[in-house]
């Protein structure tokens, strides 16, 4: 990572769950090719609802980097930045380029260890980044109001809540375009 390089993201309208700082810190860690792209928001529940089909219906047509952004009853902002979109899959996919960060309260970042290739994997009741012996970095219930955060072997993170089970208040999906 160049520290030196500052991000200037352009954003198609505001967050609700990250500053700009912010999205300038998380945008450091992106690939270089990355790191100047706009981002598009394609995903709101407080504007689409809290159904992760509908996520999939709006997402899942981009063949774009995504970005997601949760934030939990506790107040605490992570996510997760995906090499892919997101979408329904019969097997793991994705990249190396995918990686989970928490705010908490300053950035943190869990990249691919190398340990495993289990990046993405979605189906009809729930989508998962990360995995690894039945446990999960991020995993989110159909529903997109209940979730899980738990270690794994993909990225060695840390649990991204609070606690390992939460209740999501608000999420943000953002393609890089």
């Amino acid at each position: 990572m160049n520290s030196d390089f500052v991000c200037e993201p352009t954003l198609s309208q505001h967050s609700s769950l990250l500053s700009l700082s912010q999205v300038q810190q998380l945008c450091q860690h992106f690939p270089a090719a990355l790191r100047l792209n706009e981002w598009m928001l394609v995903y709101q529940t407080q504007t689409h609802g809290s159904s992760l089909s509908t996520l999939y219906r709006t997402a899942g047509s981009l063949d774009r980097c995504m970005v997601l952004l949760v934030r939990d009853t506790y107040g605490q902002v992570f996510g997760a930045v995906c090499s892919s979109p997101l979408r329904v899959s019969s097997s793991y996919y994705g990249t190396g380029q995918t990686f989970l960060f928490s705010f908490s309260p300053h950035l943190q970042v869990y990249k691919w260890t190398g340990n495993n290739s289990y990046f993405l994997k979605g189906n009809s009741d729930s989508f998962w980044f990360g995995g690894g012996w039945g446990r999960f970095g991020l995993w989110l219930h159909c529903d997109l109001l209940r979730g899980r955060s738990q270690h794994c072997d993909t990225f060695n993170n840390d649990i991204l809540s609070s606690v390992e089970d939460f209740l999501i208040s608000e999420l943000e999906v953002w393609a890089l375009v």
